[in-house]
């Protein structure tokens, strides 16, 4: 490993090594974080249209329930509209049983 090829995927620098890779912006972003708001905003554009999900970690019982960390993110995406998915409410099964 060579630590000149590291790159910290979070944050804006998501979604510029999603450009440098692919050359274009995703259809699809799915993410968790406040760490994922670049990338999410970034998908799509002015004429293109996108899907856009936000996973919500809100199962206690299965999972860990927590937003810390995805406040802003959560906030974007009730205003803009985008796809907010509950772990709670959305999946019927997140560890195999």
């Amino acid at each position: 490993q060579r630590a000149d090829l590291d790159v910290i995927n979070d944050g804006p620098d998501k979604a510029v090594q999603i450009w440098n890779v692919t050359g274009r912006r995703p259809i699809l972003a799915a993410g968790n974080s406040n760490g994922d708001l670049a990338m999410l905003t970034f998908a799509g554009g002015p004429t293109l249209p996108a899907l856009r999900l936000l996973v919500v970690h809100d199962d206690g019982e299965r999972e860990f329930e927590y937003s810390a960390g995805a406040e802003k993110a959560l906030d974007t995406t009730q205003s803009q509209g985008w796809t907010a998915v509950s772990i709670q409410r959305d999946w019927r099964q997140i560890f195999p049983g």
